[in-house]
């Protein structure tokens, strides 16, 4: 079997619709798939309605959290959309990132950017609105050549000079949310320095003291030194080690599939639910 456990869509910040996830998913040569917007199940319905033959969806998302001064991101698999806890949180999370993001495009504009907020609107579509809307509004108006210039201390990285920080969840917190809500939950690419930060060891442990379920180990900014570790880490605290492609269209090269989870490592996993 070939499952990808992390892939995003428009309804938060990747490029393509659903649906159109679901297809290039289907030529991938995937068996299983999860959709992991940020902090919305909104595209599901969509992805659902557009399954081609002998590929299985799981619901999942990608939950925002923060630890001081890093941001941290879990994946939640199997979580009851009708949740009013968990709801309620992506709601306020999900308001958290407009409001963050009109801040970004004033400070730009103020560097002499010629970007608006409708212009960011409209790249979201009514999606999630994320840094990577603001970065391809930065493409548009030649201030950047490619939204991966935007992520730096100069734009819009973390202490940049338009960077604004938004609500976010304890990640203790949010493993509570996600347990309660019938999910389990998995630390997304935690050793990815591309991001500022390798999450530490003793930080991992105490959220899988909290319940963390799993670890993607698998992910495209992992090298194989850093499997290993994450690996080794995993077993040694019970944690299913977990892969996934972190798909999000064409800023990523439409890579999905190109990292997969093991697949019993997909099956202990989704054991672990409450529903299961």
């Amino acid at each position: 079997m070939r499952i990808d456990l992390h892939v995003h869509s428009s309804a938060s910040d990747g490029t393509d619709p659903p649906a159109e996830v679901m297809r290039r998913a289907g030529q991938a040569g995937l068996d299983v798939v999860a959709l992991t917007d940020h902090d919305t199940l909104a595209g599901h319905a969509e992805a659902a309605r557009a399954l081609p033959p002998g590929l299985a969806l799981v619901a999942g998302m990608e939950l925002s959290g923060r630890l001081p001064g890093h941001s941290v991101h879990l994946l939640a698999y199997g979580t009851d959309p009708a949740d009013p806890d968990l709801a309620a949180e992506c709601a306020a999370i999900v308001e958290g990132r407009r409001s963050r993001a009109r801040r970004m495009v004033e400070r730009l504009r103020d560097l002499g950017v010629a970007v608006t907020w409708p212009q960011v609107e409209a790249l979201a579509g009514g999606g999630v609105v994320g840094r990577p809307h603001v970065a391809r509004a930065m493409v548009a108006a030649g201030a950047i050549t490619e939204p991966a210039q935007a992520f730096t201390p100069e734009w819009i990285g973390p202490g940049g000079r338009a960077y604004v920080s938004r609500y976010a969840l304890d990640p203790v917190r949010a493993i509570g949310l996600v347990s309660a809500a019938g999910g389990v939950a998995v630390l997304a690419h935690p050793g990815a320095v591309s991001r500022g930060w390798k999450i530490p060891e003793e930080t991992i442990a105490h959220l899988a003291a909290a319940g963390l379920a799993g670890l993607e180990v698998f992910h495209p900014d992992h090298d194989i030194e850093e499997r290993s570790r994450l690996g080794a880490l995993a077993a040694e605290l019970d944690l299913v080690p977990t892969g996934g492609s972190d798909d999000h269209g064409s800023l990523t090269g439409h890579r999905i599939g190109a990292e997969t989870c093991p697949p019993e490592s997909y099956e202990r996993l989704m054991a672990l639910r409450s529903d299961a």
